[in-house]
């Protein structure tokens, strides 16, 4: 479990170097069809094109300094939120064939084998079954409060970096309206610098000022739905893991009373 967390903790900054780096480049293409040639647009599909032109220029009115640091909130987020779901990929297994093969080396008496499967198993199952075959030689309370406590490790290592997933939820409305608010103070000092207070002017400056909180209640949401995704793995694997522990209680025991 640990070479796993270690290999994909590898992964993350280099998936925040993607996104910048896509996510720079898809805005240098926009650009590069701003300016190409009439012909050459009509082939490209006329959707793709006006949605990505639509989101420049609402990115551009919306204040560029805020909608930054709301595109930055979701590029760091997403990166936080892949890191999670391929870690959690890489530390799920099929749990009943893993238990149904431990439970038969263990009512064999064959404990070195079944040692040696949990190593050679990747995820929490076969680390919480692999600590509690360490410690077989114990006591049955002793071996249920070990594997109690290491099992509550295992699942706060699965939920790692959820907390800064959480963070950046919350920061990406909180930029939004902090922005329009900014947004609305420039927009009365133009009222107060033209001395009118025509709709035209109140208009555009308010369109303005909401932009930012569009933006960052979408970032909000898009990180939302990928957050509770990977609670719902976490929540399966944390099941799995108190599943199995019984089960393999369960065989020690009986393993033990053979023994005996």
């Amino acid at each position: 479990m640990k070479n796993i967390y270690r290999e994909v903790g590898r992964w993350r900054w280099a998936l925040l170097f993607l996104f910048l780096f896509f996510g720079i480049a898809s805005w240098a293409q926009g650009d590069s069809l701003a300016v190409a040639s009439h012909a050459e647009e009509m082939a490209l599909p006329a959707v793709d094109t006006g949605l990505r032109q639509v989101l420049k220029t609402k990115f551009i009115e919306g204040n560029a300094a805020f909608m930054s640091l709301v595109a930055l909130a979701l590029v760091l987020g997403l990166s936080l939120c892949i890191e999670r779901i391929v870690f959690l990929t890489l530390s799920t297994v099929n749990t009943s064939r893993f238990m149904a093969d431990l439970r038969t080396k263990l009512s064999c008496g064959d404990v070195a084998s079944a040692k040696v499967q949990c190593e050679g198993t990747r995820g929490p199952v076969a680390a919480v079954c692999r600590h509690a075959l360490e410690h077989i030689d114990e006591p049955m309370d002793e071996i249920e409060r070990s594997l109690g406590a290491y099992a509550s490790v295992e699942a706060a290592r699965l939920e790692r970096g959820c907390s800064w997933i959480k963070l950046f939820i919350a920061m990406a409305p909180s930029l939004g309206f902090l922005g329009t608010v900014i947004g609305m103070v420039m927009a009365f000092d133009q009222i107060q610098q033209a001395h009118d207070i025509g709709p035209s002017i109140v208009a555009a400056g308010m369109k303005v000022a909401l932009i930012t909180t569009i933006f960052g209640i979408i970032v909000a949401l898009i990180l939302q739905l990928f957050y509770n995704y990977i609670l719902s793995r976490i929540d399966r694997l944390v099941d799995e893991m108190q599943e199995s522990s019984i089960s393999l209680l369960d065989q020690i025991a009986k393993t033990k009373k053979n023994a005996e």
